[in-house]
C-alpha cells in the first residue's frame, strides 16, 4: 500500500503543477475556430451539477451509502475534468468578455472571481489526495482530508456558477 501511495503521490504533485500551467499556456493559444455551440452556459451547468453531486455524495457517505458515494465522487471528478476541457476550449477560441458592472456589483464579481481562480488551483491537490486516500483504502486519512476538500471544491463549483451568472449579460455585447 505504501508503494502504491508513493506512486500516486508523485502523480498528485505532477498533476497539481501541470494542470494550472497547461491552462495558463493554453490561454495564450488562440485558435481561429468557431465552436458549434456556445460553451459558457454548458460548462456553468456542469459546475452546477458538480455542486449537486458533491452535496449528494456527502449525504450518501453520512448515511453509509459507500458505493453510491464512490460513484458520485468519480462522476464529480469526471465532470470537473469535462468542465476544464470546455472552459479552456472556449477561451482558446473566443475573446475574453469584460465585466461591465459597476459599484458594489463589480467588487463582488472580482472578489468571487479572484477567490474562485485561486481556490480552483488550490483544490487540485486536495481532490487528488482525497481520491488517492480513498482508492488506497486509507479511510481515516481520507476522512480528514475530505473535511477540507469538500468545502473547498464545493465553493469552487458554486462560485464558478456565480461568476457565469454575473458575467453572462456581457457575453453578447
Amino acid at each position: 500500500m505504501i508503494t502504491a501511495t508513493k506512486k500516486y503521490n508523485k502523480w498528485v504533485v505532477i498533476l497539481s503543477i501541470a494542470i494550472p500551467l497547461v491552462v495558463v499556456v493554453l490561454f495564450g493559444v488562440k485558435l481561429n475556430v468557431t465552436l458549434p455551440v456556445f460553451l459558457p452556459p454548458i460548462y456553468a451547468s456542469i459546475d452546477a451539477l458538480t455542486s449537486v453531486l458533491l452535496i449528494v455524495a456527502f449525504w450518501a457517505i453520512k448515511n453509509n451509502h459507500v458505493k453510491l458515494h464512490e460513484r458520485l465522487m468519480k462522476t464529480a471528478i469526471l465532470f470537473s475534468v469535462l468542465f476544464l476541457v470546455m472552459y479552456v476550449a472556449y477561451h482558446m477560441t473566443s475573446d475574453s468578455t469584460t465585466f461591465k458592472g459597476e459599484g458594489i456589483l463589480k467588487t463582488i464579481y472580482f472578489c468571487v472571481l479572484i477567490s474562485h481562480i485561486l481556490l480552483s488551483i488550490a483544490v487540485i491537490p486536495f481532490v487528488l489526495i482525497t481520491y488517492v486516500t480513498a482508492i488506497t483504502n486509507q479511510i481515516e486519512l481520507h476522512k480528514k482530508i475530505a473535511r477540507i476538500t469538500f468545502p473547498l471544491w464545493l465553493y469552487v463549483t458554486i462560485s464558478g456558477v456565480l461568476v457565469y451568472v454575473l458575467i453572462s449579460p456581457y457575453y453578447l455585447n
